[in-house]
């Protein structure tokens, strides 16, 4: 099958980041949802990919090498995916490593938050239940608070506690952007700018955040995601084509009770945009599907 009539799905999550489903789940129901090319982009973690790989394989699924990177542009938190790279490259692992480990700093701070502010004790261990990866997330405590009964559902727990300026929010300073970025362009991979619209940024910011991406490498940016609309991707799309950046898409599917936008129901890209899985050309293999 050409790649020009393969259905993408370039940024989704498994239970190795704040996913719901497991690696080989969420290959089944890419695969029964009619995607036919998947990248894995766990937050700075490519756990799963091994393990997506052995069920894509047998699914019949093209799975890219992908992760999803947590990255500092001035005082705003940027997420990178990163595509098509070496997965056993080693600065790329270094790094990530590091941000794994400063989000177990993180981690130990909200429970302490969520303690003192709130009287909610145990957090860091309740969270730590709901983790299956070496990823301890916000979305881990959001499912702890909201099965011991605090709040009603995962966005009253970020609503009320773990958002930005709540009780229990604790702001990191996360490698710069120029980092995140060259360790995926170092590993061979394409570098791109995560579901830009929800970062809220006026017209000015954003165009200064594209120039600093592309001048540290970066090539692509999410026109299609699941966290923005129809007006927000048209938006992204007329960026894309001045600044000459290539178009990815992905439904940022966390599982069945966190699905912005159904992997079935992802809109193809607009016709004028040259899309990020051109700039590749073969895909990099990842241990177990060859």
């Amino acid at each position: 099958m050409s790649y020009l009539s393969k259905k993408y799905d370039l940024h989704c999550h498994s239970t190795a980041s704040d996913g719901e489903l497991s690696p080989d789940e969420l290959m089944r129901h890419a695969a029964a949802n009619g995607v036919q090319a998947i990248a894995l982009t766990d937050h700075d973690v490519t756990d799963g990919l091994k393990p997506a790989a052995l069920a894509a394989a047998e699914l019949g699924l093209e799975l890219i090498s992908g992760v999803e990177i947590s990255a500092s542009w001035g005082k705003h938190l940027i997420h990178i995916v990163g595509l098509n790279f070496d997965i056993d490259n080693v600065a790329l692992q270094q790094g990530l490593a590091g941000l794994r480990e400063q989000r177990g700093v993180r981690a130990e701070k909200m429970a302490q938050r969520l303690q003192k502010k709130a009287g909610i004790e145990n957090a860091l261990e309740g969270a730590q239940r709901y983790s299956k990866g070496r990823i301890l997330s916000r979305t881990h405590f959001a499912q702890f608070l909201c099965r011991e009964g605090h709040v009603k559902s995962l966005q009253s727990a970020f609503d009320r506690y773990l958002g930005d300026g709540k009780p229990a929010y604790i702001k990191s300073e996360w490698r710069p952007l120029e980092d995140a970025v060259g360790w995926i362009t170092g590993a061979g991979g394409v570098a791109v700018i995560a579901h830009p619209a929800r970062y809220k940024l006026s017209a000015t910011k954003l165009r200064a955040l594209i120039e600093d991406f592309k001048a540290a490498g970066g090539t692509g940016i999410e026109v299609v995601s699941g966290s923005q609309n129809k007006n927000d991707s048209r938006n992204i799309a007329e960026y894309a084509r001045r600044y000459e950046l290539m178009a990815s898409v992905g439904s940022d599917y966390h599982g069945p009770s966190q699905s912005w936008l159904k992997m079935e129901a992802i809109p193809p890209l607009p016709a004028d945009c040259v899309p990020i899985w051109q700039s590749w050309g073969e895909v990099k293999a990842v241990e177990g599907m060859a």
